[in-house]
């Protein structure tokens, strides 16, 4: 068994996370709905302040989405998680600029425009966690109530 590497500043930590959050294009949406948990990958944009996802506003994800108005989203290995929680609006295609559209097929591979049922999700967070190792859970919080603490 390796050592772990030492723990990051927080500073790192959150750049590391805006990091993976720009380039990174899949994450775990969590929802429940009905009693019941369920879990989806789907691809995201970010834009700096909001991640944004599409999906059929009639699957599990989306109607749970719609209803809650919160989400849980895992992004990357788990030796190297971020987990976001956000409260989420649905919005429709016709909402949102073309130059949004535009990049998030781009960065995405996947253009939900034509498709009559789907939605888009804007989320926005509201904790932030990131942590590679069990020395990084101390000061894992990197956003609570929407601000970051670092």
């Amino acid at each position: 068994m390796t050592a772990a590497p030492p723990p990051r500043a927080p500073r790192q930590r959150k750049q590391d996370t805006l990091d993976r959050l720009a380039a990174d294009v899949d994450l775990w949406v969590a929802t429940a709905g009905g009693g019941l948990p369920y879990l989806v990958p789907l691809s995201f944009l970010w834009d700096g302040e909001t991640l944004l996802l599409a999906t059929p506003i009639t699957s599990p994800t989306g109607r749970n989405l719609a209803a809650s108005g919160r989400v849980r989203l895992g992004i990357g290995p788990t030796r190297d998680v971020v987990l976001v929680d956000g409260t989420v609006e649905v919005v429709a295609a016709a909402e949102l600029p073309d130059t949004t559209l535009d990049a998030f097929a781009a960065k995405t591979g996947f253009d939900p425009r034509g498709l009559a049922d789907y939605r888009y999700f804007r989320v926005r967070p509201s904790r932030v966690q990131a942590w590679r190792e069990v020395n990084e859970l101390a000061e894992r919080d990197l956003m609570r109530d929407g601000r970051w603490l670092v």
